[in-house]
C-alpha cells in the first residue's frame, strides 16, 4: 500500500474516535462507553442527529445511505481524508453553534450548501454566484421550474449572506 493512503483498521479507527469526539463537543460526554447506550435511543428517537450519522457507516455493506462509506473512505489518499474530517468538523461545530444560538453570519449551513453543489466551506462570494447560476436555469421567465425557483430563493436567504 503506498504512503498516500491509510490501512483499512486504522481509518477505521480514526473514523469512529470523531464520533466520541462528536460526543464530548456537543453534549460533554466523559464516559464514551457509559453513555451509548443512551445515546443510541436517543439518536433512533430522532431526538439528536449526530454529524457523524449523515456522513459514515463503517460496516462494509452499508445499510444506510451517508455520505462516506467505509468502502469509499479506505480508497482515498490522505489529504482527501483530512478533507473529510475537515467536513465533519465544519458540521460538528456548525451543529454546536446553532443549538446553544451563536452562529455567525460567516458560518454557513452545510447541507444547504451541500443542495446548492458547493463544498462545505464555500465563501459568501462563490454562494453568490452559485446562486446566480442556479437562479438564472431555474427561474420561471426563462423556462425553469417555478417550485425549484422558490425552493432556491429560500435556501439563499436562509443563509444570511453578508
Amino acid at each position: 500500500m503506498s504512503d498516500c493512503y491509510i490501512s483499512y483498521g486504522e481509518i477505521k479507527r480514526k473514523i469512529r474516535n470523531l464520533k466520541k469526539l462528536e460526543l464530548k463537543i456537543r453534549f460533554h460526554v466523559v464516559d464514551f462507553t457509559e453513555c451509548q447506550n443512551k445515546l443510541d435511543t436517543l439518536a433512533k428517537e430522532k431526538k439528536i442527529n449526530l454529524v457523524w450519522d449523515e456522513l459514515f457507516d463503517l460496516h462494509e455493506n452499508a445499510a444506510k445511505a451517508v455520505k462516506y462509506p467505509i468502502g469509499q473512505l479506505v480508497k482515498m489518499s490522505k489529504e482527501e481524508l483530512r478533507n473529510v474530517i475537515s467536513e465533519f468538523y465544519y458540521g460538528v461545530y456548525y451543529k454546536l453553534y446553532e443549538e446553544n444560538g451563536i452562529l455567525d453570519i460567516s458560518f454557513y449551513n452545510p447541507e444547504i450548501l451541500a443542495q446548492l453543489g458547493l463544498p462545505f466551506d464555500a465563501d459568501s462570494n462563490t454562494i453568490k454566484k452559485r446562486f446566480r447560476e442556479l437562479a438564472k436555469k431555474n427561474h420561471p421567465d426563462t423556462g425553469g421550474d417555478s417550485d425549484k425557483f422558490i425552493a432556491l430563493m429560500e435556501e439563499y436567504e436562509s443563509l444570511h449572506l453578508k
